[in-house]
């Protein structure tokens, strides 16, 4: 357990310990049950450009993409054109990736077109049980569920959402709770 004890005496998973808007992250927000549209709508972009970075990238660019991407409200996103993908490819306080911007918009217009709310959608891939993790290694990068809502998203017109992705959205959204045994947040 010494190994999850951070600088603050307090044990958490171990990359909460990294910096202190990690800390901050995990001990509020992380594996903390997250619903409503605008509010899943922000996670899945986000994770959507943290893929192939750090997260502390994205964290700390959260603001700048809240006010780029109009508070992550999917029906303003949705009526982006291309002057907006342009006027987002010139925006320094965001990731200025074009294939991830457009899946932003992509995914907004998406959301639209759903037969059923999102937060019933992406919250339906939960899975029934859930076995805690012990260490960080134990962590798994996908599963069955990750990967069944990667196809479901895909399948429904979504972008840049793959099975890793699709799961690190389930643990930030708290649909799992992968905080390791001797974390603080492990709830069980």
């Amino acid at each position: 357990m010494t190994e999850l004890l951070g600088e603050d005496g307090i044990a958490r998973c171990s990359w909460g310990n990294s910096a202190p808007d990690y800390a901050a992250y995990h001990d509020e927000e992380w594996g903390v049950p997250l619903h409503g549209e605008a509010e899943l709508y922000e996670r899945l972009c986000l994770e959507s450009f943290q893929s192939g970075l750090s997260w502390i990238t994205i964290l700390r660019k959260r603001e700048n993409f809240r006010k780029a991407f109009r508070g992550f409200i999917p029906e303003k996103v949705a009526r982006f054109g291309e002057k907006d993908v342009e006027r987002l490819m010139q925006d320094a306080g965001i990731v200025r990736n074009r294939a991830k911007i457009e899946a932003a918009v992509k995914n907004a217009r998406a959301v639209s077109d759903l037969d059923i709310p999102l937060d019933k959608l992406l919250w339906s891939f939960a899975p029934a049980k859930h076995r805690r993790p012990r260490t960080m290694a134990d962590v798994p990068a996908i599963t069955d569920e990750s990967k069944a809502m990667a196809k479901d998203l895909k399948k429904r017109g979504f972008a840049f959402l793959g099975p890793t992705t699709c799961y690190a959205l389930m643990q930030a959204t708290g649909m799992v709770d992968d905080h390791v045994k001797g974390c603080f947040r492990a709830t069980r």
